[in-house]
């Protein structure tokens, strides 16, 4: 599970900083390296996310998103000084609930 939960956290900053790379390179005049150091870190995102144990891709990223998106207002919220507010916070922890029935729900 903290193995698990520890590839979600590195994917997503890995995912979520290379989009911002990209994004202060094609939206806010950053120098091309921006977006090309951002394509090299977006890319290094997708192999983080094949270390993971599940054995399905679908569930695997399904899960991730709700990840991603908690790991995106906290981005906003500590890099791009955009305060989260009442419905960030609860849309988070909806995608949070939503990943852990993917993940846990007892299947067989």
């Amino acid at each position: 599970m903290l193995t698990a939960l520890f590839i979600f956290l590195i994917a997503g900053i890995a995912e979520i900083g290379g989009g911002y790379l990209v994004w202060l390179w094609l939206r806010e005049g950053k120098p091309l390296y921006y977006g090309l150091i951002g394509g090299v870190v977006l890319f290094g995102y997708g192999i983080i996310e094949t270390l993971q144990q599940f054995p399905s891709f679908g569930r695997v990223y399904a899960a991730y998103g709700g990840v991603f998106v908690v790991l995106s207002v906290l981005w906003g919220w500590g890099i791009d000084k955009k305060t989260p507010d009442m419905f960030d916070w609860i849309g988070s922890g909806i995608c949070i609930l939503g990943a852990a029935v993917i993940l846990f729900a007892p299947r067989q």
